[in-house]
């Protein structure tokens, strides 16, 4: 007949429920198995965290509930690091995320957009001339992605007074 093992934790463990614990120390958290460590990441690694909840869940060793009070996180959080291990498998969490880039201001946009700044033209008249929106060509010149050549203001001219009434009418004639 089998005897069952006492689950006996390591000292500074929290309990995920009466199987699993985890202790974090010096920035490395691991997770137990009564006193067997079964993994461990960096605190900072959070597509690891994910990854192991997301297979203790799987295999039915924890409920959601368990992990939600366990580690503070939300529900939906729980399901879906469950479904992405579904549908990806452990490489899903690490695969780096897809960005937009830009869709509009591509580098050759942006080279025609600056040599058409550099020439004088006015931003609005470059935003036109190119198809693109005004805000987005504005927004490109407040990020410093583009710049605005700055316009040469010259000096006002100098009036001339006239002094006496007599020179003012001279003046008109």
């Amino acid at each position: 007949m089998p005897q069952m093992v006492m689950p006996l934790f390591p000292h500074g463990t929290t309990h995920i429920n009466n199987l699993l614990a985890f202790s974090c120390e010096e920035g490395t958290v691991t997770y137990f198995n009564g006193s067997m460590p079964l993994f461990s990441h960096r605190e900072t690694d959070v597509a690891s965290f994910h990854m192991i909840i997301a297979q203790f869940y799987l295999n039915g060793h924890v409920k959601q509930a368990d992990l939600c009070r366990a580690f503070g996180v939300t529900a939906i959080s729980v399901k879906r690091a469950v479904k992405l291990h579904r549908e990806q498998g452990v490489k899903g969490f690490f695969v780096p995320r897809k960005g937009r880039g830009p869709a509009v201001l591509t580098p050759s946009v942006m080279t025609q957009a600056q040599g058409l700044l550099d020439g004088g033209a006015a931003s609005e008249a470059v935003a036109d001339q190119l198809g693109i929106k005004r805000d987005t060509l504005g927004k490109a010149v407040r990020a410093g992605r583009l710049h605005v050549a700055k316009k040469k203001t010259v000096p006002p001219s100098p009036k001339k007074t006239l002094g006496t009434a007599q020179e003012r009418s001279s003046a008109r004639q």
